[in-house]
């Protein structure tokens, strides 16, 4: 099979989260560990950071893995979903995974596949820990996909553990409740090895300090231990100083990553670091200020607050839970504009209702519908909508509902797109 070949196989041949939902979700790591067992265990060949959370782990992920490759770390990067190319999920330095990689590698485990029938996600993660394996990086930063205890990727024992925060999020799966979810997402947590949380959270705190005491782990809150001064947005950058009580630990960091969201996956990123300092990493301040500054250089990350196009403004964001939306709605809040035009489709499994009550009313709505299984109908989600006081228009696809907005949009107007990954993506 050539390159697109392997791709069809591997969205047509095994069951996928992002196109069918929670039917994908296998509910123990045994295909993962057959898989990696065959190709003599590539996990246990390289160092790692594990990053789970509910919101933040993707940009979290970015950050570190820009500062240690900067740093001179040889620096491999798992993450998921993708949003243009299969590829981006697993990079070294930045760059994507070889085509030739992921045809030989497909073409080799064709038969284990067939035979043990694992999703695609535990496809993509055996194959991301060969490919760092066999090209020898000096250390991994491994996105939880969803989760944490069940979650594929967590067959690693890492140098580090980050948990960015808790939200309701795949409540199917996880948990109705936020002690429920941060009792799955503490699974990565593993003996001895020190976790990061980043934000403290009076629901969910006592579950993360009782795992540690059972794994005898380290544990430090980042907002606990760090703090934020003089947090402003300048042109394209956000910029920030980080202190350590009194003490200043780093100032006038600029971050290209610049939603105000940032805030809180900064002070996780710089707590991580310091630990992973006081483990005897080299990261000095000059491999840190310019990662931070070009993380979407060094990284390729797409779809955090991202800028499309300008008069008008053309901002995108990936946020999709009530915790991700309502981050987004205050950085729309903080951004000038005349009309707000905002381009919406979502998935079937989110909580629809929560996040249509918190979106601004006074906006134009482009209700549309992302192509794959899971998306909720465009007409459905205006119907509920119109329950919440949010008027707009129905279109059966992402682009026709994109290029309306487009259309309707004055020079001074905002045009933001969103409510889900999917939507995002195929505006890229």
């Amino acid at each position: 099979m050539n390159y697109k070949q392997t791709l069809d196989y591997l969205y047509g041949k095994l069951p996928m989260f992002t196109r069918v939902g929670a039917v994908a979700f296998k509910k123990d790591l045994h295909n993962t560990i057959a898989m990696c067992e065959k190709l003599g265990n590539p996990q246990h060949k390289f160092k790692t950071i594990h990053v789970g959370g509910t919101n933040g782990k993707g940009s979290t992920s970015h950050m570190l893995a820009a500062i240690l490759q900067q740093a001179g770390y040889k620096t491999g990067l798992y993450t998921s979903p993708h949003l243009k190319d299969f590829r981006e999920r697993i990079r070294i330095n930045g760059e994507m995974i070889a085509e030739d990689f992921v045809t030989d590698f497909v073409a080799q485990q064709q038969d284990i596949m067939e035979e043990i029938n694992p999703s695609f996600f535990e496809v993509t993660v055996a194959m991301a820990f060969s490919y760092f394996a066999e090209e020898q990086v000096d250390i991994a930063i491994i996105e939880v996909g969803l989760g944490g205890r069940l979650d594929s990727t967590n067959i690693i024992t890492p140098e580090l553990s980050v948990i960015t925060n808790i939200s309701l999020d795949h409540t199917n799966i996880l948990g109705n409740t936020l002690p429920e979810i941060a009792k799955e997402k503490a699974g990565i947590i593993k003996p001895g090895i020190p976790v990061v949380i980043g934000e403290q959270q009076e629901e969910t705190k006592a579950v993360f300090l009782e795992k540690a005491a059972e794994t005898n782990s380290p544990i430090t809150f980042a907002d606990q231990e760090l703090k934020i001064i003089h947090l402003v947005k300048k042109e394209k950058y956000l910029h920030a100083d980080v202190f350590s009580g009194n003490t200043p630990l780093y100032q006038e960091l600029e971050l290209d990553l610049n939603g105000s969201y940032q805030r809180k996956n900064i002070l996780t990123v710089i707590q991580s670091i310091q630990i992973l300092k006081e483990k005897g990493y080299r990261i000095s301040d000059g491999a840190l200020y310019p990662a931070l500054k070009d993380v979407k250089g060094l990284t390729g990350l797409q779809g955090r607050w991202q800028t499309l196009g300008e008069n008008p403004l053309i901002i995108c964001d990936t946020g999709h839970n009530i915790g991700g939306i309502t981050e987004v709605v205050q950085n729309i809040n903080d951004t000038p504009h005349d009309q707000l035009h905002i381009v919406i489709g979502m998935v079937k499994d989110k909580d629809i209702s929560g996040v249509l009550k918190i979106l601004p009313k006074d906006a134009h709505y482009y209700f549309c519908q992302p192509e794959l299984e899971r998306a909720l109908p465009a007409a459905e989600l205006a119907e509920e909508a119109k329950q919440h006081e949010l008027i707009g228009d129905v279109f059966p696809t992402v682009q026709l509902a994109f290029h309306a907005a487009k259309d309707n949009a004055d020079s001074n107007d905002l045009i933001f797109v969103g409510g889900s990954t999917f939507v995002v993506a195929e505006v890229l």
